[in-house]
């Protein structure tokens, strides 16, 4: 009997709820806040595009408009990005894509066709395929120079630029090379020099004749450039041979070259992009860490080129600048792309 009385008085409780239009209002809001609060669900899609017979890896999460991230190297790929841009997805639909050659990409038995230029196409390719629409774009170190590239081409399909850490110059960028070169140890300077002279590769067992030697790894991405890549948080786990065993070594050397990481002197060469920055007329975000390996002077160059652009440097942040301060960043380009204040942005992130 008491079973019966309290199914007739849910019944009643339901049945009110439904006829108040003000309780069924609030119920909507409180669904929508309980999916947003507790409930919210990021799917992952990914998969291949076919960009002119080369299959390129992206995988995508995130609600809001399309905001495309494009990584540096050249050669490594989108997996050091996470976690720490996954904020982005409140606000934004996130579109990763490994580039040709790289992460889970097609490699490409002809390594001249590792350019800047094919990259861009990529990209493109993707956008197309996926239907995305106008685009943001958001590079990262090399990244940063393909997305300077893409819209140097592809401008009209561009929203909101965002270029991190990079450079528009590589005979600039040459020259900061080899001031974080001449930065090092005296002793560790000297032996870097002693590895570049005897020539870096095809040395040692037959399996890292197509890589840096050890050794030289740890000289150069450790003693060299370590104390450009963090500042305010480096990363506990980072590791100079785990850059040396994730590159694409085939692409590296195409497009970097083969003389050493403080000149770059592969394809890259041709990148000289700084007379022609004024041509791009889309909203430009430009971000680096106050003592990158990109230097920030680089930064300034490329924020007084593109008329309009807004430029921020971030306190204690060398190259990985999102992992420093990945509050900072991740609100930056939310705010930037979205047109949206920093406390909305804080707002969506606390829902």
């Amino acid at each position: 009997m008491r079973k019966s009385a309290l199914a007739l008085l849910a019944t009643f409780l339901f049945a009110g709820i439904l006829t108040n239009p003000k309780n069924s209002a609030l119920s909507a809001q409180e669904r929508r806040h309980t999916t947003t609060q507790s409930g919210g669900v990021y799917p992952i899609q990914e998969g291949y595009v076919d960009a002119h017979g080369v299959l390129i890896y992206y995988t995508t999460f995130g609600r809001g408009e399309p905001l495309v991230i494009v990584h540096g190297g050249p050669g490594a790929s989108h997996d050091y990005f996470l976690p720490y841009l996954l904020p982005l997805a409140r606000t934004n639909k996130l579109v990763f894509i490994d580039e040709r050659g790289s992460g889970r990409s097609e490699k490409l038995a002809d390594v001249k066709q590792y350019t800047v230029e094919n990259m861009a196409a990529d990209v493109e390719a993707v956008r197309v395929a996926l239907g995305l629409g106008k685009i943001s774009l958001l590079g990262h170190s090399y990244g940063g120079v393909l997305a300077q590239a893409y819209a140097l081409k592809y401008q009209e399909h561009l929203s909101h630029l965002v270029l991190a850490s990079t450079f528009a110059s590589t005979k600039e960028m040459n020259q900061v090379l080899q001031r974080i070169k001449n930065q090092m140890p005296k002793d560790k300077l000297a032996l870097t020099n002693a590895f570049e002279k005897a020539g870096l590769f095809d040395k040692g067992a037959i399996w890292e004749h197509g890589r840096y030697p050890s050794q030289y790894a740890t000289l150069a991405w450790g003693d060299g450039y370590f104390p450009k890549l963090y500042g305010a948080r480096p990363d506990p786990n980072y590791d100079p041979q785990a850059q040396n065993t994730s590159t694409a070594w085939d692409l590296y050397r195409e497009m970097w070259g083969s003389h050493g990481e403080f000149v770059i002197d592969g394809n890259l060469s041709n990148v000289e992009y700084v007379n022609r920055l004024p041509e791009i007329k889309v909203a430009t975000l430009i971000l680096v860490g106050d003592h990158d390996e990109c230097d920030p002077s680089l930064s300034k160059e490329i924020n007084a080129k593109i008329k309009g652009s807004k430029l921020v440097i971030l306190p204690n942040s060398g190259h990985m600048a999102f992992v420093d301060q990945p509050v900072m960043w991740n609100k930056s380009v939310a705010e930037f792309v979205n047109g949206i204040s920093a406390a909305a942005v804080e707002g969506v992130r606390r829902r």
